[in-house]
């Protein structure tokens, strides 16, 4: 790969997040689905704990890995159907590894409100995205995800 494709390809890989990020936040199930292998994993496990209280502000796929894009997006549009959130995500590290295959780093927050009668008000996170991406027919896809924080925050319900 020439480094002219390997910009393109970086390129793409960073569109493709970004429409990840905007695809949960508008609950969008068919753009989500378009981001992600057939056979993708995702690993969200402790992604929603705050380390201090232990409390899973978001429980079901946030306990177990995830395989495959059907059940990633069923799992992701169930977690966020009663919320309110906004993802963001900052300066990619993207390994063009070859042709079809790349890695990432992506550092991100998010702040998820909860709604009204839940004992968890809101929650902000901070952490990385570690990713595996693979260029398909029709472009780049996400294979393998998994969230690390490095700080959660949730604020209790008054």
């Amino acid at each position: 790969m020439d480094p002219l494709e390997r910009l393109i390809a970086i390129e793409d890989i960073k569109q493709l997040k970004a429409r990840y990020f905007r695809a949960v936040d508008t609950k969008d199930a068919a753009l989500l689905r378009s981001v992600f292998t057939a056979d993708a994993t995702a690993d969200y496990r402790g992604a929603a704990t705050d380390p201090r209280s232990g409390v899973n502000a978001i429980p079901g796929n946030t306990e177990a890995v995830v395989i495959g894009a059907e059940a990633i997006v069923a799992g992701v549009m169930t977690s966020v159907a009663s919320l309110t959130t906004v993802h963001h995500g900052h300066i990619p590290e993207i390994t063009v590894v070859s042709d079809s295959e790349a890695n990432g780093i992506i550092p991100m927050v998010d702040r998820l409100t909860m709604p009204a009668d839940s004992p968890i008000a809101a929650l902000d996170g901070w952490g990385h995205y570690h990713e595996t991406y693979r260029k398909e027919g029709d472009g780049w896809k996400i294979a393998r995800l998994r969230l690390s924080r490095l700080r959660v925050d949730v604020t209790m319900a008054d």
